[in-house]
């Protein structure tokens, strides 16, 4: 691969990122939903009784805009909160059996969706497509913070 190709690497998994999530966008809107909707449906499927202050930092998602988020799905049926035993002032949150039909369609745009961006890639590309990018997270994950003076540490590699 060309270093002019390499060097694009970031800007082209932003654009894929906001492509499909675009894509997905349009596809809820018909169904009257929006994306952090979405992201906290399947967030507490998958994490059921999750705090408001956890489920706000794994939807990425400022706390005031999911009590929001969460004022509606209460009144719609599909999120009930009940109180933290650990601690009455904090909420856990639990799904109700009326988000379940939400939830089944929710994951049929993600399909739909996913199966359109890897439309034309085999069957062995998909997965090695998948590896690749697992491995890719895993470093980035590993990394350490960097140290406060690495900004004027990188101008002067730059030099």
């Amino acid at each position: 691969m060309s270093d002019a190709r390499i060097r694009q690497l970031g800007f082209l998994l932003k654009d894929v990122s906001r492509r499909y999530t675009r894509r997905f966008e349009e596809r809820a809107q018909r169904l009257g939903l929006t994306l952090p909707q979405c992201r906290v449906l399947i967030h507490l499927e998958s994490d059921p009784g999750v705090s408001q202050k956890r489920l706000a930092e794994l939807a990425e998602l400022d706390p005031m805009t999911l009590v929001r988020i969460l004022d509606r799905m209460e009144a719609d049926g599909w999120v009930q909160r009940r109180f933290d035993p650990a601690d009455r002032r904090a909420h856990t949150l639990w799904l109700t059996p009326a988000a379940a039909t939400v939830r089944e369609k929710i994951w049929r745009l993600i399909g739909a969706t996913r199966a359109e961006m890897l439309q034309g890639l085999s069957a062995e590309e998909r997965t090695a497509l998948v590896g690749l990018l697992e491995r890719v997270h895993a470093n980035l994950h590993a990394l350490p913070p960097l140290p406060e003076d690495s900004a004027e540490h990188e101008e002067r590699a730059d030099e």
